[in-house]
């Protein structure tokens, strides 16, 4: 009895089922617009100062070596010693150097003598001019001999390495290391948009890290001619007075152009991103409704804006908050303008 009445239930059952199943659905209209602040990108009177990281260099370095190969007899300096141009600083071994201004004496009396029999009619004027052309000959090998014997030192500076010892052979590391510490220079590499404002003898302000409060004076000394097109970049020589000699060589800073008053883009450095893996960085602007993605060059950090040196325009619309679920072309909400 109860197998029938539960037989005759399924049918309702399955009614009821299907009536819930098949009733009208609720559409959920899911949200695709990513909602976001902006703020519009304006031009502002801002001091032009362009800041570039260097490292110091000596303005001019010589390795010294001799011609060839041979003993050093005595080094004369140390590093940290000072050294003025033309001082000795090597002597190598002279063994050649003595034989050939031995042959020389000879060739010098044979001279005065061949001078007296010439002057009695005992020898040719031939044979006076051969010895003659000989003394000059070797005259000449005795002072390229002297130039790789005695080795002096071509600058003004301070000797910054020393590789050998007195009686060691040379081979092929120089012998001495001198730099020459005054002036000094640092090599940046500057914005193209720069290009044309920078001239030579402009002046520059190095501040360097290992002194903190000071400022040390330069000028622009050689502005290459050429743009790299990888890096949109030319190259800035800049010549650093150190007549004090507190600044060395590979000392780290950083070099300062001051280009004077113009107008530039500034914004919020919170609408600023920086591409993850590289030192990009970058903006979303919205056009048409979607976010779209910026390369940009940065200038100057003022305050709580940066000054945009390329990749934004006045008047466009940049967001400021909610970038972290967009992507170039992402639709969007503009909830606020700041």
């Amino acid at each position: 009895m109860k197998t029938k009445k539960l037989i005759r239930l399924l049918p309702l059952l399955s009614i009821a089922i299907l009536s819930s199943c098949g009733g009208k659905k609720e559409e959920v209209k899911e949200e695709t617009k990513v909602k976001v602040y902006t703020t519009v990108a304006q031009t502002e009177s801002v001091d032009k100062v362009a800041t570039y990281t260097a490292n110091v260099r000596a303005d001019v370095i010589n390795q010294i070596t001799p011609a060839m190969p041979g003993r050093i007899e005595r080094i004369y300096v140390e590093i940290g010693d000072k050294v003025s141009k033309g001082q000795l600083l090597v002597q190598m071994e002279s063994s050649n150097l003595q034989q050939q201004n031995t042959q020389l004496s000879n060739l010098e009396r044979d001279y005065e003598r061949y001078n007296e029999l010439l002057k009695v009619g005992g020898i040719a004027q031939q044979q006076v001019d051969q010895i003659k052309t000989q003394i000059d000959v070797l005259r000449t090998a005795i002072r390229n001999i002297q130039t790789n014997t005695q080795l002096r030192s071509p600058i003004s500076g301070v000797v910054t390495a020393r590789n050998y010892d007195n009686g060691d052979v040379f081979a092929q590391m120089p012998i001495l290391t001198v730099q020459q510490l005054n002036p000094l220079r640092a090599v940046v590499n500057v914005s193209e948009s720069y290009f044309s404002i920078l001239k030579l003898g402009m002046p520059v302000n190095i501040h360097l890290d290992v002194y903190e409060n000071e400022t040390f004076t330069g000028k622009i000394s050689l502005i290459y001619p050429t743009i790299d097109a990888a890096t949109h970049t030319f190259g800035v020589q800049v010549t650093i007075d150190n007549k004090d000699m507190k600044v060395r060589p590979g000392m780290f800073g950083r070099v300062t152009f001051n280009l004077g008053t113009g107008q530039s883009i500034l914004l919020p450095d919170i609408a600023v991103q920086k591409q993850a893996g590289s030192n990009d960085r970058y903006v979303f602007a919205i056009e048409g409704g979607a976010a779209r993605y910026r390369k940009i060059e940065l200038g100057q950090h003022l305050g709580d804006y940066y000054e945009i040196l390329s990749g934004v325009d006045a008047g466009d619309v940049i967001v400021t908050a909610g970038h972290s679920r967009l992507i170039d072309g992402t639709e969007v909400e503009v909830i606020d303008n700041h």
